[in-house]
């Protein structure tokens, strides 16, 4: 066999892409040749974005395939055209690239390593007689409800359509008492998008079965019954650059490094440090709660405002919160998250509970408060105070917000109960040993480099 080399194919959003060119630089590290596909308005994004643009070497190439192009419908429309595109345009592209990349004198595709969302992709390999393995990158127990779709149909959870019949539900006798609101597929945007997902959900599984290795960035401490549900489920997690000593690639925008100068000035275990990810919306009611609880709460706070997160928040707001709250409040436009969470000023972290998220959290032994927005995100607040008690949700008014008493309530009572902190220690601590030379992840991921170099 000749020189490995991986055709990587992320789901097309930030949240996919960071993980999988993580662990895509962790292959490149062990002399394995990476091709890394991203649509082109993501490539743009990620190549503006990349601070070392001359450092990724020969053996990582970014490459990029049209979609949908920008146009003057409104969000939601351009999202259902995108995600009809990933699942009906986008495998002929990526059939065609294959093609391409094996008929030059490059090293010719030996694997596909893809996000197993895209059901196709392991088709297409297999039909083209390449390795296969597939990357989750949200928790192992949303892949386990992906690999069980039929049986929670066939148990009325859910209809035929997706649509929940039950609240609560359990998988297996192992496996946590779930609700229907924790199914990550069944949560995603406009009732279009959510059918088009839940018709790719159920068409799955013999994609799935096609793979030779099902990787997760996960471990068995985090979700036990979730590995021992189906032990093709291999934990590699977490998957961080700091364990490899290296920069995170992959963000959609630029990272503002000020404030990593301004965490510095701050005392040991002080900040509270707010993140809600690249898709949360607010609209103007809560964001401006949002913000009045910051500053009733009287901590230090450092706040990623994204400039689309809020309808009507203008940089003229922003400018005077930031005027108001200075120097105790620090607010940028995008952060180089795994280094602020490892930072030792941070003393919690309000988050939409995103898998990433929630795993540098983790790994950092940072306490959290709950603020989930939509798809697995009620799923991750659920392990975090239900079943690891490493934080604390948010309880909604009568009209539905998230008030600044109760932001200003909830901070005291996290950072005020040190077993939070202490909990948090302690899953670090564990998670720590799993990518320690020996541990089980450590250990996952070593075969399976020597598997593609075999």
């Amino acid at each position: 066999m000749g020189n490995p080399h991986v055709l990587v194919i992320p789901f097309p959003a930030q949240g996919h892409v960071l993980p999988l060119m993580e662990l895509s630089q962790c292959l490149m590290n062990h002399g394995i040749r990476i091709t890394f596909v991203n649509t082109q308005e993501n490539h743009k994004r990620v190549m503006d974005a990349l601070v070392m643009k001359d450092g990724m070497g020969d053996q990582f190439h970014l490459v990029s395939i049209p979609l949908v192009q920008e146009s003057s419908e409104n969000t939601g429309q351009l999202a259902e055209k995108l995600v009809e595109a990933i699942f009906w345009l986008m495998p002929k592209k990526v059939e065609e690239l294959i093609e391409q990349i094996n008929a030059s004198d490059s090293d010719k595709i030996t694997c596909v390593l893809a996000d197993p969302v895209l059901n196709w992709a392991m088709e297409i390999a297999a039909k083209k007689g390449i390795r296969r393995a597939v990357f989750y990158c949200a928790a192992a127990t949303q892949l386990v409800l992906r690999s069980r779709i039929q049986k929670l149909i066939d148990d009325g959870i859910v209809d035929d359509d997706g649509i929940p019949k039950k609240e609560m539900f359990q998988l297996s006798p192992t496996m946590p008492v779930m609700s229907t609101a924790h199914i990550g597929f069944l949560w995603l945007g406009t009732s279009k998008m959510q059918r088009l997902f839940f018709e790719n959900t159920v068409k799955n599984n013999p994609s799935i079965q096609l793979a030779e290795w099902v990787l997760c960035n996960s471990t068995h401490d985090l979700e036990p019954a979730a590995f021992n549900t189906d032990p093709k489920f291999k934990q590699i997690g977490p998957l961080l650059a700091r364990n490899r000593f290296g920069d995170s690639a992959g963000s959609f925008w630029p990272e503002d490094l000020t404030c990593l100068k301004w965490l510095d000035q701050q005392a040991a275990e002080s900040v509270v440090y707010i993140a809600f990810g690249s898709t949360t919306i607010f609209d103007q009611t809560q964001f401006q709660e949002l913000a009045m609880g910051l500053e009733l709460s009287n901590r230090p706070f450092l706040w990623v405002v994204r400039f689309d997160i809020a309808a009507k928040i203008n940089d003229a707001y922003l400018k005077g919160l930031q005027d108001r709250v200075a120097p105790r409040g620090h607010i940028v436009s995008w952060a180089p998250q795994q280094k602020v969470l490892a930072h030792p000023s941070i003393a919690c972290f309000i988050s939409h509970c995103g898998w990433n998220s929630t795993m540098e959290g983790i790994s950092n032994g940072v306490p959290f408060l709950c603020w989930p927005y939509f798809a697995d995100q009620k799923h991750n607040e659920n392990y975090i105070c239900n079943v690891w008690k490493v934080g604390l949700g948010f309880s909604k008014d009568e009209t539905g917000i998230i008030t600044r008493e109760e932001i200003k309530s909830k901070l005291e009572e996290l950072l005020d109960n040190g077993k939070y902190k202490d909990n948090a220690l302690d899953l670090k601590e564990s998670l720590m040993n799993n990518i320690k030379e020996g541990g089980c992840s450590y250990n996952n991921f070593k075969h399976f480099v020597e598997w593609l170099k075999t």
